[in-house]
């Protein structure tokens, strides 16, 4: 399983950024898909996840203004993200699962992909 994210960059505070991971080896339609994130000297936390059902569950502190959605004929995930802040500048993470439908556990996911960094600055 492969997991490529792009769609890493640069925005104003305000501004929006959209990031793509696509499958390779797994099918997303199947499984649960989420997006982590990272900030500098602090530990990954949760972004987002969708699962085969559909179901989308965003974090509550970026409920509003982040997204996520698929594209099954692309086996592709997207995250939306608008109204963005400084505190969002992070290395972001697509992972994926197939053993749980709900979890925002990194440890419940068993893909990850390489990172994307996304900076957010005036």
């Amino acid at each position: 399983v492969q997991l490529q994210a792009s769609g890493e960059g640069w925005a104003q505070p305000g501004g929006s950024l959209r990031l793509s991971c696509a499958a390779s080896g797994l099918t997303i339609s199947t499984a649960t898909m989420g997006w982590f994130r990272r900030a500098p000297g602090k530990e990954r936390i949760f972004v987002a996840r969708i699962n085969w059902s559909g179901t989308t569950y965003v974090s509550d502190s970026m409920k509003g203004r982040f997204t996520i959605s698929r594209d099954d004929a692309k086996n592709t995930v997207t995250l939306q993200m608008n109204s963005l802040k400084p505190e969002d500048t992070a290395v972001y993470y697509c992972a994926g699962t197939s053993r749980s439908r709900y979890s925002m556990l990194s440890r419940d996911y068993d893909y990850w992909g390489q990172g994307t960094e996304v900076t957010v600055s005036s």
